[in-house]
């Protein structure tokens, strides 16, 4: 009886520090710096939905840290600038890195 309730909570201390451990993702990211990157993608991504010259689907946006990556394909250079102008202006980018070609 005992051996199962030590294995009980073993299993129990296990999944507790699994979900509320302190890395989410790639770069031991806290919990926090994760929800505030996602924020920050969705806010890029809002600005690029309202935008008429940049075609918000063509345009991938992936946010670590605070740092925008840009990537995916736009038709012309004032698309290009256009989303990493919008991405900078974005409330608490730290950076951008504008990997977008144009085709």
């Amino acid at each position: 009886m005992k051996l199962a309730h030590a294995l009980l909570a073993t299993a129990a201390a296990f999944t507790l520090v699994q979900v509320t451990g302190c890395a989410v993702a790639r770069d031991q990211q806290t919990v926090g710096s994760y929800i505030d990157d996602a924020t920050l993608t969705t806010r890029v991504k809002a600005a690029y939905a309202k935008d008429p010259v940049v075609a918000a689907t063509s345009i991938n946006v992936e946010t670590l840290k605070g740092t925008v990556q840009l990537s995916g394909f736009a038709k012309s250079d004032a698309e290009r600038s256009t989303a990493e102008r919008l991405a900078r202006s974005t409330e608490g980018v730290k950076s951008v890195r504008n990997d977008i070609v144009v085709r």
